[in-house]
């Protein structure tokens, strides 16, 4: 957004993934993603409003409201309060009601000494909302100890970008063919948890250890942890068996690096690592080979260009853009469905989260978790802070067996492992 005038309503199109977000939402599907940083004290929630209060008018891509247009959706500057702070007493990355949210599409809640900050897809990916909660616990802890303020000045972090840029539209390029397919994959079925419900287990992992098991591999943590990831899904849920589906695991991959991007706005791409099973008992080294060169394949800049430019194809497409958002919403919804079929489960890493050396000693952790989307009952998500990197699982499904057998076979790899529940499944 451009600079903004006292009083002025500005307005922009939300980016070329974004426009899918609101067209899919349910309550069943939020489309939510959480990020959370733990401190080493309980939060003061009227010291985290006022925190929140003076970094969000910094932030044009957060302070927006969703509007509906004849042709697109499209954010407008919200100018309505802050949303307010309020303790967590419910499920994580359930659905965002904009209207009982001072039309905002993020909320900020806290539990002991962990900040939450849950984002609507559409407003930003992982690395953007991750920018935004960095410079919010900044904000707090400039606040709780004011000493900071001599050490750092009362202001936002050099390192933040507050770029919104489309980054897709910036480097599409045309005549690119289609770069996704939709051969149906398997999908996990099994006894779900009750409605609104959503278990999580946290599993903690070092560094140090992952890294150096995986090189003497030849695989990054990130390789490797997909390699046990979709072993994990072969054992127990297909039970090593032979089966005509493949197993697919999306794999968001941030964009910024390959083009030269600081956009806080959404700005990825989704590849798949598929593993088909066509014999009787693969080993793990086996399973973890034939994802990781599946993955390996697709992560060049050409492809990745390739699958963002066909979407933006069809976004500048001026007949297209000329159908009514009513009747675009009902190919948007039938396409996605179609597409939906060809994943079993997404596994997504916001990387390691640096933090500014004068505020180290006040943070302990960070976390990430992604909610339910069609087809896909549970969920993987990375990220790490030091030597401690947090595996989270997110599912609506009552049985463990997947996650348990991940965190065993990195267990029995030499890796330690501690596990944490939200208490789901115990009750």
């Amino acid at each position: 957004m451009r600079e903004r005038q006292k009083g002025e309503l500005n307005w922009e199109r939300l980016d070329n993934t974004a426009n899918l977000f609101p067209v899919i939402a349910t309550e069943e599907m939020t489309n939510v993603f959480r990020i959370s940083v733990t401190l080493q004290e309980e939060i003061d929630p009227d010291i985290l409003q006022k925190a929140l209060i003076k970094v969000l008018p910094w932030f044009d891509s957060m302070n927006v409201r969703m509007r509906t247009g004849v042709f697109w959706y499209y954010f407008e500057t919200n100018r309505r309060g802050a949303p307010l702070v309020t303790e967590e007493k419910d499920f994580p990355c359930r659905f965002l009601e904009p209207r009982s949210n001072r039309n905002y599409l993020f909320r900020v809640t806290y539990y002991g000494s962990r900040i939450n900050l849950e984002v609507f897809h559409a407003l930003a990916d992982g690395l953007g909302g991750l920018v935004f909660l960095k410079e919010l616990t900044y904000q707090y802890l400039r606040l709780r100890y004011p000493q900071l303020c001599e050490k750092v000045g009362d202001r936002l972090s050099g390192d933040t970008t507050l770029n919104t840029e489309d980054s897709y539209l910036k480097n599409y390029r045309k005549s690119q063919p289609r770069g996704y397919q939709s051969v149906p994959a398997v999908h996990l079925c099994g006894e779900h948890l009750a409605k609104g419900e959503l278990g999580v287990l946290h599993g903690y992992l070092s560094v140090s250890q992952l890294k150096g098991v995986a090189r003497q591999q030849g695989y990054s943590i990130n390789e490797y942890l997909l390699g046990v990831y979709t072993y994990s899904l072969y054992k127990e849920y297909l039970h090593g068996a032979i089966s005509q589906k493949p197993l697919v695991i999306c794999i968001p991959v941030n964009l910024r690096p390959f083009f030269e991007s600081l956009t806080t706005r959404n700005f990825f791409a989704m590849v798949s690592a598929s593993f088909l099973p066509q014999k009787e008992e693969y080993s793990l080294e086996e399973v973890m080979e034939i994802t990781v060169n599946s993955l390996r394949r697709q992560i060049t800049k050409e492809n990745l260009e390739k699958l963002f430019s066909y979407n933006v194809s069809n976004q500048k497409n001026l007949v297209l853009r000329a159908v009514p958002l009513l009747l675009k919403k009902l190919v948007m919804k039938h396409v996605y469905r179609v597409s939906a079929r060809a994943t079993t489960t997404t596994m997504t890493n916001i990387g390691s989260v640096e933090v500014e050396k004068a505020y180290q000693p006040y943070v302990k952790r960070f976390h990430a978790m992604i909610s339910m989307s069609k087809g896909q009952n549970i969920k993987g998500t990375i990220c790490s802070y030091g030597d401690e990197l947090v595996f989270t699982f997110t599912s609506d499904l009552r049985d463990v067996s997947i996650q348990r057998r991940f965190f065993s076979t990195l267990a029995k790899e030499g890796i330690a492992v501690t596990i944490e529940s939200n208490g789901v499944y115990y009750e």
